[in-house]
């Protein structure tokens, strides 16, 4: 009796709540939540600011509430069904809050459609993760810009004090806020981790660095952070697993290791284990294929360790396509990030600087890494002197 006494009080309580937005939140309808218990009775699992009741069939009223709001309820369902058994919800807190800071119908109802457990965050929670994330990003709009695209940013973790800390401790490290910005907006678990998990990347790259024969493991962890943020959504088993593959593999020396993880390689640190290795033997096989020596292979990764992220048919065909456009091995060599580009790309450049006449023996390739402005300028530069 108690436990039914305190779901009335709960749902007395959401009533009211409701009545009232109702009132102040014009654009959202609101459908008053029924006060009638469900066949089967609830308990109360925790306090009531944390909404923890939940029911084991839908919350009828709720989804009145998001259809009257334009909320996609097959998509929300399909994600996070849980939350449709809940017997309290801020669906409408939630709206009034993004709406003063900016956000439109068709957003709140997008966010929600697509995270739908942002609807179980209450308002002073909104608020003080707000206050937080205004500390790096520039404006009220800049963040609802983001949430727009990627809701999970924002409402995925419910710890707002863990937020708080890990911005302290990735701001020690040397992290600015572009770099805060970019992990809040790709990397968001970053900030859904413990700061001592984060922490133990970092003394594992410290440490790393220090097995290598570095001199300044500090700097050396902040130089990988700086180019693979990334990083800290993984394990450290498996990055260490890829220098080990790296190493065995190419036979590099810890000095070349060294040099090659705090500089561009430390952006493939992150591939899975398996993929580093498929790539890795697929590209020596290639290579031997064109006639490399080993130190070519080894050279090329050095130089553009991009290449190991290219998938082995993708890079196949790239190769393939630009000797067949009359381009040397060494020249490829030389300038391998003519590979960033698609095949398509490649093979519409090659056509067109066929059509001209244009000669990589005199002139080498690299008007094939040029904007696509600086490449149509040329194009119509050599279409008027050819002989240029």
């Amino acid at each position: 009796m108690a436990a039914v006494a305190g779901v009335r009080v709960l749902l007395h309580l959401h009533l009211h709540r409701s009545a009232a937005l109702q009132c102040s939140f014009a654009l959202f309808p609101v459908q008053l939540a029924s006060t009638r218990l469900p066949r089967r009775l609830c308990t109360v699992t925790g306090k009531i600011s944390e909404a923890k009741l939940v029911v084991h069939s839908e919350n009828e009223s709720l989804l009145e509430n998001l259809n009257l709001m334009g909320v996609d309820v097959k998509m929300a369902r399909q994600r996070q069904p849980g939350v449709f058994r809940k017997v309290i919800t801020n669906e409408h807190g939630l709206a009034q809050f993004l709406q003063t800071k900016g956000a439109s119908r068709k957003v709140i109802a997008s966010i929600i459609s697509r995270f739908p457990r942002a609807i179980t965050r209450s308002v002073d929670h909104l608020e003080q993760r707000w206050e937080l994330w205004r500390n790096i990003f520039k404006s009220d709009e800049e963040i609802v810009s983001i949430l727009d695209r990627s809701p999970e940013s924002f409402f995925r973790s419910s710890d707002n004090k863990n937020l708080e800390e890990n911005i302290m401790f990735l701001t020690s490290l040397g992290l600015n806020s572009k770099d805060l910005h970019r992990l809040l907006t790709t990397a968001p678990r970053t900030f859904s981790n413990s700061v001592e998990l984060n922490k133990q990347m970092v003394e594992f790259l410290e440490d790393v660095c220090a097995e290598l024969g570095g001199k300044d493991p500090e700097q050396f962890a902040k130089a990988i952070l700086s180019r693979n943020l990334y990083i800290f959504i993984r394990s450290t088993k498996r990055v260490k697993k890829n220098i080990d593959i790296l190493k065995a593999a190419l036979k590099f020396s810890d000095a070349q290791l060294l040099a090659l993880l705090q500089g561009p390689g430390a952006e493939i640190l992150d591939l899975s284990n398996e993929y580093l290795k498929k790539n890795i033997k697929s590209l020596q096989q290639k290579m031997v294929l064109l006639g490399c020596r080993k130190s070519d292979i080894k050279k090329l990764i050095v130089t553009y360790p991009m290449v190991l992220y290219i998938g082995t048919e993708t890079l196949n065909s790239k190769l393939d396509c630009l000797l067949n456009g009359g381009i040397t091995v060494q020249q490829i060599l030389e300038k391998p990030k003519v590979l960033d580009y698609s095949t398509q790309n490649i093979m519409g450049r090659l056509e067109e600087l066929q059509r001209v006449g244009y000669d990589f023996k005199k002139h080498g390739i690299n008007i094939l890494d040029t904007s696509r402005k600086r490449f149509v300028a040329k194009i119509e530069k050599l279409s008027a002197s050819p002989d240029e």
